[in-house]
């Protein structure tokens, strides 16, 4: 006795050759009109306040002030939960202003007399 063979399914049917590409959309045909400024949209003559200009802040890796401090991550991680040692959250890791390490080290010196 023979079992029955299934019939077998192609969802698609195989085409030779290179697969069609779509044609390229020009930025002109998608572009919507621009039309004329309102009016109460015109700049006043009135000069922009001065912004102070922000130092730049290197961030460091808990690994990085580890390595610098020669000490293990988690005394790291102890100093950062502990509030001695400032630091940002970015995602579920701590980035470490550099400034706020050498802070640290400086206040962390104690004179043994």
């Amino acid at each position: 006795m023979t079992m029955p063979q299934r019939a077998t399914y192609n969802a698609r049917p195989v085409q030779s050759g290179p697969r069609p590409v779509a044609r390229p959309v020009s930025a002109a045909s998608v572009a919507r009109p621009v039309g004329a400024p309102h009016p109460a949209a015109a700049p006043v003559n009135r000069q922009a306040p001065m912004q102070p200009q922000r130092a730049a802040v290197t961030f460091l890796t808990v690994a990085e002030v580890a390595a610098m401090m020669r000490v293990s991550k988690m005394t790291v991680y102890r100093l950062v939960h502990g509030g001695e040692l400032s630091a940002v959250r970015v995602g579920r890791s701590f980035r470490v202003p550099e400034r706020a390490v050498q802070d640290y080290l400086r206040d962390a010196y104690t004179d043994i007399a």
